[in-house]
């Protein structure tokens, strides 16, 4: 069963912090709230529990995983940003969203899609991401903890979408499934990441979610 840390989500407490820090450090997976959905996440280069999202996601080998950076400079240390697509982050984050981006050797095989040697990178907007961030001194593996109804076959002929789950259900359904559950209070988003394809000259918007209307000035 998973170890519940009650964090405040404006002013994270450095000792708590710290704890789940060392957690992740030692190969933990995690269930934590960020600016768009509550994901379920781990140290990027800590491969067994990425593997280990991978399972409880039922991700193929050939499905790529996002990640969470602290800033912008920390991105160009995990993919190749072009002068197109560092104006375009500049004004866009930190805030919901996805940039797809050329990979560089710093990340993991098993997080890359692996034909197109590229990766989706997030800088959130969340006080509590970003103090966990700066203490474990990695990115952060980030992938929906539950479908958002858009992305359920909602409207599709014998597919039934998955229910919104408050906190505490969503607790309950994943408890025996991660080492640590990140408690802030708040109630789970379904609003997803708005994902901006930056790998080639021309950005493409690949997905609307929160914030598209902004980044559609920069598409």
């Amino acid at each position: 069963m998973a170890k519940i840390f009650s964090v405040h989500p404006d002013n994270p407490q450095i000792r708590r912090i710290d704890e789940i820090q060392t957690a992740l450090s030692n190969g933990a997976v995690m269930l934590y709230p960020t600016d768009t959905v509550y994901a379920i996440g781990c140290d990027i280069n800590a491969k067994s529990a990425v593997e280990r999202v991978r399972k409880i996601k039922q991700l193929a080998n050939d499905k790529p995983l996002t990640f969470l950076c602290p800033s912008l400079s920390n991105v160009a240390t995990y993919a190749i940003v072009s002068d197109t697509a560092y104006r375009i982050m500049k004004h866009l984050i930190p805030g919901p969203y996805t940039f797809l981006l050329p990979a560089t050797k710093l990340v993991p095989r098993l997080v890359q899609n692996p034909k197109r040697k590229t990766t989706g990178i997030r800088v959130p907007n969340h006080q509590v991401c970003l103090a966990l961030l700066t203490a474990l001194g990695n990115p952060i593996i980030s992938t929906s903890a539950h479908l958002p109804p858009d992305e359920t076959g909602n409207g599709t002929l014998g597919v039934e979408p998955e229910p919104i789950l408050s906190r505490v259900d969503l607790f309950d359904r994943l408890e025996d499934l991660v080492d640590v559950i990140v408690d802030t209070g708040e109630e789970p988003s379904y609003e997803v990441s708005t994902i901006l394809d930056l790998t080639a000259e021309e950005p493409v918007m690949i997905r609307q979610g929160l914030g598209w209307e902004r980044a559609a000035a920069w598409v």
